[in-house]
């Protein structure tokens, strides 16, 4: 999805999904099932 001129992250959002990503990373025995895990909240949200 492109940025449009006026949507942009802020410091504190762009913490939080990075510890979000951490939380899911914690919990994964390797990357492939990181991508997976990804990919259903990704669905989840649509």
């Amino acid at each position: 999805m492109p940025v449009k001129e006026m949507d942009y992250m802020t410091d504190l959002q762009f913490g939080k999904i990075l510890q979000m990503v951490g939380m899911i990373l914690d919990g994964c025995k390797d990357l492939d099932e990181a991508k997976r895990k990804i990919k259903e909240l990704e669905e989840d949200n649509r």
